[in-house]
């Protein structure tokens, strides 16, 4: 079918306030918004102001109350544990019911904060949705961060009560919670009133008395109690969720409730093109954006049943596990980051484990949290033979900025481009000074204020870090700081973030541009490509693969050939020499590669052990690996 898109683009284009009045009509208001847009109200105005609404009712209740009830909410899916558990609609609001009545017990009300500390399992969604029905704000810490960063968040959001579970799960090891958490509330000079622990079977932990509840304990003593919804504004605080900054304090996001649910609800039929009833899984973290919002309350809102899965792409038990999934539930649509599908590929090149299942329900892959290189995008179009659409977003914006709209009808496919804006937003590329550069050329993304409904209105308790971070430097447009270009068919190419950008003897070059060149390589499952100092240059470009498994020639051999391939890719501009074969690449949780953190370690500059990183043994054998080429700088 041809797309739609155009049409409507310019729909909201024409008039942005009566296109979001039309997406918040399909949300319940307890009081309809006044109008859609207030440019008086924070930095760059707000959504649906004077709306009053909740964001469960609408996850939840709605659907109940509309003979959605005995639908699939939830599918619990737990290769780790071996547990498989289906949720309905009723039985979750069941659940969150009594979970609002413990909450509310403990003196959990409207705008206090509850920070969730919990591995994929149900529970984990049940405070969420607590949290909403009694107007708290929750703060969700990825499940095993480090004590220290778990105690800065317990402070930053000064949060009343704590939620979390005696462990996670993760493949081959059990990770203790309890004691990082008992450790964060020691570092913490803000002390919560309580915490609520999930006991789980493989690693039951010691309670504090009086001060940790037991989480089914709560649930068998409030079982069949309701709680009504709270009434909040549509800008009041959902959640805060924080983000790792620049400068190591990390950044709190804070989302709101009226113009988050218009825009994941207009987000599912619209970009990911499923109905109501349908099985949409965000293979992620609800530790994570992509988690919030399409984990949960997005699936939830439009009535969709999603998949809460406690597993890896491999290893659990091997690169046949997605395979398996989407088989076995019927689902029609997953959303993944590009790192799961290199680590599949990695493991099975030929995709041979896919002839096992029957994926004949399934209709589309979404790719986001990092670039998505066109190699690997290719090689998931050739073995499932549905679109592979690569997206384009931030935890700032809570959904798509870029993309191709599946429910509108997909644009032409060009590889290495997350396709075009998105309603709501007006993209630019402008130079260092602010001014648009022609289509094709490098420069800084853009977005036009004011940005649409769920994005960002603030930081949690810090106006003016949120001003500096995202608004100071280009007067009037929101900053992504990711760089890249517009081509002439008004097609977005995210090249790098903006600190990737190297300048080689004066010229700007792109590494993500380098990358898409070497993941070319037929022997090569994944990349990341650095700017190292250099006397000469400035700086030179130095690349990292990771080899496919049964690849029986030498590191070498591959080596030479990923420079030759880069320097008739980009030509010899890019000065592209150093190549090293290394068995991982270190990443953040969410399949992030860390390539600022590698930077300084190469260029023997001080860095600190990143707090979302997987792995942190991988950042030894990357300094290893680059004293033996002799590449890593003295200390500084």
């Amino acid at each position: 079918m041809a797309s739609a898109y155009g049409e409507v683009y310019a729909e909201w284009r024409a008039d942005p306030e009566k296109f979001w009045m039309d997406q918040a009509a399909a949300i319940d208001w307890f009081t309809k918004p006044e109008a859609a847009f207030d440019p008086s109200m924070g930095a760059y105005g707000s959504w649906f102001t004077g709306g009053i609404t909740n964001t469960c009712h609408n996850c939840l209740d709605r659907h109940v109350s509309a003979g959605r009830g005995e639908q699939a909410a939830i599918i619990y899916d737990s290769p780790i544990t071996g547990a498989k558990r289906t949720i309905s609609y009723a039985e979750m609001l069941a659940d969150v019911e009594a979970f609002a009545g413990a909450l509310s017990d403990k003196g959990v009300a409207k705008g206090d904060r509850v920070v969730i500390y919990m591995p994929m399992v149900p529970e984990a969604l049940v405070a969420m949705l607590a949290c909403a029905r009694l107007g708290a704000i929750h703060s969700v810490v990825f499940g095993g961060f480090a004590a220290s960063e778990l105690a800065t968040r317990i402070e930053d959001s000064q949060a009343k009560l704590v939620v979390s579970a005696s462990c996670g799960i993760e493949p081959g090891r059990i990770v203790a919670y309890k004691p990082l958490l008992d450790e964060a509330i020691e570092l913490s000079a803000h002390k919560p009133e309580a915490t609520v622990i999930v006991q789980r079977d493989e690693h039951r932990c010691e309670l504090i008395k009086g001060r940790d509840h037991d989480y089914h304990a709560l649930m068998q003593a409030n079982a069949g109690r309701k709680v009504a919804c709270t009434p909040v504004a549509a800008t009041d605080p959902l959640y805060i969720l924080y983000t790792s900054g620049t400068t190591g304090q990390p950044k709190g996001v804070v989302r709101d409730n009226g113009g988050h649910m218009a825009a994941l609800h207009w987000s599912m039929n619209a970009i990911y093109g499923v109905k109501p009833g349908e099985v949409f899984w965000a293979a992620s973290d609800i530790g994570w954006v992509v988690g919030h919002s399409y984990i949960v309350y997005a699936p939830l809102l439009h009535g969709n049943t999603t998949i809460v899965f406690e597993g890896k792409p491999v290893g659990t038990p091997d690169a046949g596990t997605f395979w398996r999934v989407i088989a076995e539930h019927d689902v029609a649509v997953l959303f993944t980051a590009p790192t799961a599908f290199r680590a599949i590929r990695k493991e099975d090149p030929q995709g041979s484990l896919i002839k096992d299942y029957d994926l004949s329900g399934f209709r589309a892959l979404f790719l986001a949290g990092e670039r998505a290189d066109p190699d690997t995008i290719q090689w998931a179009e050739r073995l499932l033979g549905v679109p592979v659409i690569d997206h384009w977003w931030q935890t700032e914006t809570g959904w798509t900025i870029a993309g191709n709209p599946m429910g509108l009808g997909l644009l032409p496919i060009k590889h290495g481009s997350p396709a075009v804006p998105m309603p709501g937003y007006d993209v630019q590329v402008i130079d260092d000074a602010g001014h648009p550069v022609d289509a094709g050329t490098l420069g800084n993304i853009v977005v036009k204020l004011p940005l649409p409904p769920g994005c960002l209105p603030t930081l949690w308790n810090a106006e003016a870090r949120f001003q500096d971070a995202y608004l100071a430097e280009f007067p009037g447009y929101y900053k992504t700081a990711d760089a890249g270009y517009i081509d002439e068919d008004g097609y977005l190419f995210i090249m790098a973030r903006t600190d990737d950008i190297i300048n080689v003897a004066g010229h700007r070059l792109s590494t993500g541009g380098m990358e898409e060149a070497v993941s070319g390589h037929p022997d090569v499952a994944e990349c990341a490509v650095i700017g190292i100092a250099d006397t000469m240059k400035g700086q030179i470009p130095a690349g990292f693969i990771v080899i496919n498994s049964g690849v029986e020639r030498s590191e070498e051999d591959v080596e030479k050939e990923v420079v030759k391939l880069v320097r008739e890719k980009i030509g010899p501009v890019a000065a592209f020499k150093t190549v090293m074969a290394v068995k991982r690449l270190p990443k953040t949780r969410s399949g992030k590669i860390l390539r600022a953190t590698m930077q300084k370690i190469a260029d023997g500059e001080g860095w600190k052990m990143p707090a979302t990183i997987d792995d942190p043994a991988i950042l030894d054998e990357i300094t290893e690996t680059l004293s033996q080429r002799g590449i890593k700088k003295p200390d500084a």
